[in-house]
């Protein structure tokens, strides 16, 4: 059985090649391409191809964008990234909105080919050096909120997100009715828990480790 495609990337010679290397092989049908987001959901909405090759970075909408909307909109179209790189929040995200398969643009054309023929027979096939960093990720994520529930009060965990967020102590203050000393001493018990030194610290401590 032919498997319907569409193809999105928006760099024109790695599209090109894409195109070429599927259109090749007897067994995949190419049915569109496209070049920005705003591109895919119009071709995958219109043919409704059983597999869509994905670029992670594309400008109106980037790849994420495109497979949230698939994911939301219930199409039937099975989606496999494709990307240089990803961050393991991004990784996450992906695995949240159902995607297929994962296949890093270094891997060989082959890689990718096999990749698409499993998912089109409904195997998820996902690079595993990009999920063990993500699923590190998480549980690093879950051990830091873990440890900040069990060392902070939940004023303290409040201010840790409100200076996460940008404000300072006048207005974590104001939006908490105390004073700006008693914020500074929240502060300074804070630091002393979480092993941080300043609110640049903290901050990214809070961000790493998903309190914010």
């Amino acid at each position: 059985m032919t498997t319907k495609l569409v193809l999105a990337d928006d760099h024109p010679i790695i599209l090109e090649g894409l195109e070429q290397l599927f259109r090749r092989d007897k067994d995949f049908q190419v049915l569109a391409t496209a070049t920005n987001g705003k591109e895919t959901m119009e071709a995958v909405r219109e043919h409704r191809p059983d597999v869509l090759v994905l670029d992670v970075r594309m400008p109106e909408g980037d790849g994420l964008s495109v497979l949230k909307q698939i994911h939301d909109e219930r199409l039937p179209t099975r989606v496999v990234l494709l990307t240089a790189s990803m961050e393991e929040d991004e990784v996450l995200q992906a695995m949240e909105h159902g995607v297929w398969g994962l296949v890093l643009k270094e891997a060989a054309a082959v890689s990718l080919v096999d990749c698409v023929r499993k998912v089109s027979r409904g195997e998820r096939t996902l690079d595993q050096r990009l999920i063990v960093r993500a699923l590190d990720r998480m549980l690093e994520r879950q051990n830091g909120m873990r440890h900040a529930a069990e060392v902070l009060s939940r004023r303290e965990a409040e201010i840790v997100k409100m200076v996460a967020a940008g404000m300072r102590n006048k207005e974590i203050a104001a939006k908490l009715f105390i004073g700006e000393g008693t914020v500074k001493t929240h502060l300074h018990a804070i630091y002393k828990k979480l092993g941080v030194h300043g609110r640049v610290e903290l901050t990214l401590y809070a961000q790493e480790r998903g309190l914010v």
